[in-house]
């Protein structure tokens, strides 16, 4: 049976439950405008029922505060998360692509490709007039130099780009560190605090602010389940196991982290891709943080997509045979994806994808009438494994569907050797003024001691090997006009040897030059004159694409954080009827209280109880 006194002990109930709900409340508030932070919630329950032994059988005995929860919903969360790595990777596709779209700009603001084009080819005009004079051959010159010098920091700019993109990889990558680490010390925190049946409301809210940011750099994927008590595997112990995944590898395992690492490559995979660009691997291992595959997004996968986007035309082909080599093993591939000399983008010495395993090769030749190559191994194979990559696949670097910057760099190396090579056929087809044959025009520096490449040798039908004799070794980078041209005029050649007798210029070979700006086919289907614009189109198109995903992913971000705000986030308007309800309520135990102690008042005093 209860005691004499038991009202008290209920509205005392009340009175402790009630202040627990209005200091909730207080922390609410003062977290309105706390990044990160979720409402909180006092939870009440009908403390246990005391028996009486009486006709009416059990009686109340008040209220009890269990726990004070956090308003979360963790499909909002997963909602979010997914989404908010598609943000970043559009964000950062269209801010690089658009720093892309700076270097084939052609306006009133930056003299682009078109005005340079157009200098260069009235310029040769001129030299129709005279042949002699020298006024017109420097400034044809000096037009033909500043064409050089356009791609020359074009490359330039592009490379700096890259270069930018790989430091932001570098820097991502110690804010994945920073942040697994910090995860697994939460999480450590967590358990310790909830063993003691406490609920650790804020330390759950950093976390989830961390996954946040997190989840804009990579796709991240959490499972959380609760981890039962040895001795009473039905009982709940208190901890929870915490797996967080990026990429689907796990970064947080409870209390254990891994750490991502990046290393230098040692050997380019395109031509004209910068030195020592960074892959990403697992701290003390081999294996790489995968960050192209379809399932993946998140800022890190476009900074590697724009980085190393090349458009799906990589090399590719298939072994045929594979036979020894004074310097090691030379490996035959045919079926190439890549048939013409101003297409390639292999660089000159590497690393080769022999059916999935890599091989340096220091360097490779091309048989143009066969269309196949032959890569020059580092090392010796054993027959057993010769034997077991007949036939199979041969890559260098992989296929990535972006027009990234050795996509660009690509295509102004495509366009560069094609246009140079007819210029030049025409260049050294005729005489200068001295009478002797045409040199090459557009020529190539070696950066390693300056001289330069002329290609007078080249034949592109026979076996060569590229990476010494031809306008492989041409790229946007080292393009310019030949030094003995520059300073010697006369040997910039208008004439042919028919025109040396009566000494007056035939126009013709002139008018095969002029025609080589619009009405040979040169690039892509059009003439010299349509080269930029194909470009531009390229980036117009990625850009606008990158933009309309980012756009229709951000407005998708808002509509889940304004659900999941619906749920978690603190209404000034809410916490303000609460103040006011637990206020009241507060208030009418106090007078029960008080009303009580008047009716032991007078059953002690006047009835002597």
């Amino acid at each position: 049976m209860p005691s004499t006194f038991f009202g008290l002990t209920i509205a005392g109930s009340a009175l402790n439950s009630f202040h627990v709900a209005t200091n909730t409340i207080a922390n609410n508030i003062a977290n309105v405008n706390t990044k990160g932070y979720s409402r909180q919630e006092a939870v009440h329950f009908a403390a246990e029922a005391l028996r009486t032994n009486q006709k009416y059988g059990a009686a109340g005995s008040g209220v009890t505060t269990t726990e004070i929860i956090q308003k979360r919903d963790f499909y909002y969360d997963v909602k979010y998360w997914t989404n908010n790595a598609k943000v970043g990777r559009y964000d950062g596709e269209a801010y690089y692509l658009e720093q892309i779209e700076d270097y084939l700009m052609d306006d009133d603001m930056a003299k682009g490709f078109a005005t340079i084009l157009d200098e260069m080819f009235q310029a040769l005009e001129e030299t129709q007039k005279t042949t002699e004079v020298s006024d017109a051959r420097k400034a044809f010159i000096s037009k033909s130099q500043s064409f050089a010098n356009f791609f020359n920091s074009m490359s330039s700019g592009l490379l700096q780009i890259q270069e930018e993109i790989n430091e932001e990889i570098a820097a991502q990558v110690e804010t994945i560190n920073g942040i697994g680490q910090k995860i697994a010390l939460l999480n450590k925190q967590i358990n310790i605090i909830e063993l003691q049946n406490t609920n650790a409301n804020e330390l759950r809210d950093q976390r989830a602010l961390l996954v946040d940011q997190l989840s804009e750099l990579v796709s991240v994927e959490v499972i959380e389940n609760d981890i039962p008590n040895k001795n009473y595997p039905d009982q709940y112990s208190g901890a929870t196991s915490y797996t967080l995944k990026i990429n689907g590898q796990t970064l947080v395992d409870t209390m254990e982290y891994r750490t991502l690492e990046y290393v230098p490559r040692e050997k380019k995979i395109n031509q004209s891709d910068a030195e020592g660009l960074y892959d990403i691997y697992w701290s003390g291992t081999t294996i790489p943080l995968s960050t192209t595959g379809s399932n993946h997004e998140g800022r890190l996968k476009a900074l590697f997509a724009v980085r190393d986007g090349n458009n799906n035309q990589g090399f590719e082909g298939r072994i045929t045979s594979i036979t020894g080599g004074a310097k090691g093993d030379i490996v035959t591939i045919s079926n190439p994806s890549i048939t013409e000399v101003s297409a390639m983008t292999m660089p000159p010495e590497g690393v080769i994808m022999l059916n999935n395993t890599e091989y340096r090769y220091s360097g490779f030749s091309y048989d143009g009438e066969t269309k196949t190559y032959q890569f020059q191994l580092v090392k010796p194979l054993s027959v057993e494994t010769r034997d077991s990559l007949n036939g199979k696949k041969a890559a260098i670097g992989t296929n990535v569907d972006v027009m990234g910057i050795p996509y660009y760099q690509a295509q102004t190396n495509q366009f560069l050797r094609e246009f140079a090579k007819r210029f030049n056929d025409l260049h050294k087809s005729g005489v200068d003024l001295d009478g002797l044959d045409g040199i090459s025009f557009f020529v190539a520096q070696n950066p390693a001691d300056g001289t330069e490449y002329d290609f007078s040798d080249e034949n592109e039908n026979g076996s060569m090997d590229v990476t010494s004799s031809t306008y492989y070794l041409l790229t946007g980078a080292n393009v310019k006009v030949a030094d003995a041209i520059i300073r010697d005029v006369n040997k910039l050649v208008t004439l042919t040897e028919e025109d040396l007798p009566d000494g007056v210029a035939n126009q013709k070979l002139v008018n095969k030059m002029l025609a080589l700006k619009s009405d040979v086919v040169m690039f892509r289907g059009g003439g010299a004159d349509d080269f930029l614009q194909c470009l531009t189109n390229d980036n117009t198109v990625a850009t606008e694409k990158a933009k309309l995903f980012l756009k229709n992913y951000t407005n998708i971000s808002e509509a889940i954080e304004t659900r999941r705000m619906s749920v978690s986030a603190v209404d000034e308007d809410e916490e303000g009827l609460d103040m006011l309800k637990f206020q009241n309520a507060y208030n009418l135990a106090s007078r029960m209280i008080q009303t009580m102690t008047e009716m032991y008042d007078r059953l002690i005093l006047e009835t002597g109880v």
